[in-house]
């Protein structure tokens, strides 16, 4: 059976409406996935290799190894922890090995090499990082050395009891994604302590490396997804009309100068809201301007950087900049129906760079 022409007149209408609509507001930039700072743990265990005059294997120690940190953003992070658990040194002649026991706190800067030559990517699956850091060493239990030293074999450096050291070290890792939040650590690590370290005088530092598996913890939000921006469409040039015919030449009064809007950028530290000394010049520029030509007004829009804080406290701290310009010149004599005010938090980021963000950009005309 047919469609009745009432039918397909309604069909034919709400296609064209659908098609208006759909052109009505177009996208102009896609949401952009960006990095959000967050604290993370590493546990960590596997075996330790001191370098001494015996075979790999026999100065083969487990090691452990338990670190919290924080990511500043894609490429820098900073961890503390402590890795602990056995080491052992070598005595040539007859081969002797002899263990001892140390505890050691680190503190690691790091950088994401996957974000630095690939750009950061919250769903990548293999992440590798390096890292340099300091720490301190507290070797203790070195019953086995001194028991050594007792049957005539000198060890130059033997220490009794325990020792501390100060420990330089760097190393490679990586994480692999299992979600947003649990990641499989793969790690290798070595440090470098004073050459009394294994008892032994050897005239170069004494190492220490390490090969670790482990888990990678991520707490929080380590992503965000901004909001797409939208814009409408220009409007389709009207019809050209027909030239009038030529007139007599009429001397014509002169045409009133047109004023040029001002535009004026008033910029802010990081989480304020506050005008600073150095930009209330511009305030000034804008109540000139206005007092000038008494029927201008002036649209502030206040806005926050998207690589600091929440959505939902951008859009609070943008509305209070483009208040704080507002009571500015409200303070300076202007009447509000004069000011307009509106805020966009961080959907949109008129300039480049973070610090030009946090601003208030006011237009008069």
């Amino acid at each position: 059976m047919g469609l009745s022409n009432l039918t397909k007149k309604f069909l034919i209408c709400a296609f064209s409406l659908c098609t208006v609509s759909s052109f009505a507001q177009e996208v102009k930039e896609e949401g952009k996935v960006v990095f959000n700072p967050h604290w993370f743990m590493q546990i960590q265990g596997g075996a330790s290799h001191t370098l001494g005059e015996a075979s790999f294997s026999d100065l083969i120690s487990p090691a452990a190894q338990v670190t919290g940190g924080y990511q500043f953003s894609p490429l820098f992070g900073l961890r503390a922890g402590v890795s602990a658990w056995e080491a052992k040194g070598a005595w040539a002649s007859p081969s002797t090995v002899y263990k001892y026991k140390f505890v050691q706190g680190n503190v690691d800067a790091m950088l994401d090499l996957s974000a630095l030559f690939c750009k950061f990517n919250p769903k990548r699956v293999f992440n590798a990082y390096g890292f340099l850091g300091v720490g301190f060493n507290h070797a203790f239990d070195n019953d086995e050395a001194v028991a050594i030293n007792a049957q005539g074999h000198e060890l130059r450096y033997l220490w009794n009891d325990s020792k501390n050291f100060i420990v330089g070290r760097g190393g490679l890792g990586a994480n692999i994604r299992l979600s947003d939040h649990v990641f499989v650590n793969l790690e290798v690590n070595a440090n470098a302590l004073s050459d009394k370290y294994n008892s032994k005088k050897a005239g170069n530092a004494d190492w220490q490396f390490n090969g670790l598996v482990g888990f990678t913890f991520k707490f929080g939000k380590t992503y965000k997804k901004t909001e797409p921006v939208y814009y409408e469409p220009a409007p389709a040039p009207a019809p050209k009309k027909e030239e009038p015919k030529p007139q007599p030449v009429v001397k014509e009064e002169p045409k009133p100068v047109k004023v040029e809007a001002l535009t004026e950028n008033i910029f802010f530290v990081i989480n304020s809201s506050k005008i600073k000394e150095a930009e209330l010049g511009k305030v000034n520029s804008i109540v000139d301007y206005l007092n000038k030509y008494p029927n201008a007004k002036v649209t502030i829009t206040g806005y926050a950087d998207v690589q600091t804080g929440t959505a939902a406290y951008n859009k609070t701290i943008s509305q209070k900049r483009a208040n704080a310009v507002a009571e500015a010149l409200k303070a300076k004599g202007i009447t509000e129906n004069r000011i307009n005010v509106d805020y966009k938090g961080d959907t949109v980021q008129p300039f480049s760079t973070a610090e030009e963000n946090r601003v208030s950009i006011c237009i008069a005309e």
